[in-house]
């Protein structure tokens, strides 16, 4: 889904006072802790992992999104058992992997964000696949985003072993729909927490 960050990239970048920083340019690898790391260490205020699901159902569809926490249905633990792979992380890592998420200082914010990125990407995506299922916003133990020090998610914006959306996901003309979708998600929680701001100056 590198395509699809290039193309938000682009697109933050022509919003006033916003900078991006992307974990790759390329197709070479970085690990899940790497991408993390390197968040925290450029202080960004925000987080957002961009992934193709997939499914040994090739009926399954969809958009979902994500953010730091306990699974709370065997679905949801599956798709971060996938995920969390690449990791090379094991049993042996649950501890330190649980004080993580129960040490998650970002938690609401999290979900805020998620939530966020959800109703954008359902709304915006829906112009161009009508048949689009919502599969709302869920929690789990992804890799990626443990230790991250700011409101972080991770947006899974089709099914590549769906048949028509591996089509669509081929498309420019879709990948840069989605694109945009993410772009209004990352702006609306922006502008949420602008209205916290104010209020709590009130």
């Amino acid at each position: 889904m590198l395509d699809v960050a290039l193309r938000l990239e682009q697109l933050l970048l022509q919003q006033p006072g916003t900078e991006v920083v992307l974990t790759r340019r390329t197709n070479d690898f970085l690990s899940l802790e790497e991408r993390t790391e390197l968040a925290n260490r450029e202080s960004a205020d925000l987080f957002l992992s961009i992934h193709a699901n997939a499914s040994s159902t090739a009926t399954a569809r969809g958009v979902e999104t994500y953010f730091l926490n306990f699974a709370l249905n065997p679905q949801a633990e599956a798709v971060a058992a996938r995920e969390n792979a690449a990791s090379g992380k094991t049993m042996s890592s649950l501890p330190s992997i649980i004080k993580a998420i129960t040490l998650n200082s970002k938690l609401n914010e999290s979900r805020d964000f998620a939530a966020s990125i959800q109703r954008s990407l359902v709304r915006g995506m829906r112009a161009g696949n009508k048949t689009l299922k919502d599969l709302g916003v869920k929690q789990a133990p992804f890799m990626v985003l443990i230790g991250a020090a700011m409101p972080s998610v991770l947006a899974e914006i089709s099914f590549v072993t769906n048949q028509q959306e591996a089509r669509l996901l081929k498309l420019p003309a879709y990948r840069q729909r989605i694109a945009e979708s993410l772009l209004a998600g990352v702006l609306r929680y922006q502008q949420s927490l602008k209205k916290v701001q104010t209020a709590s100056r009130n």
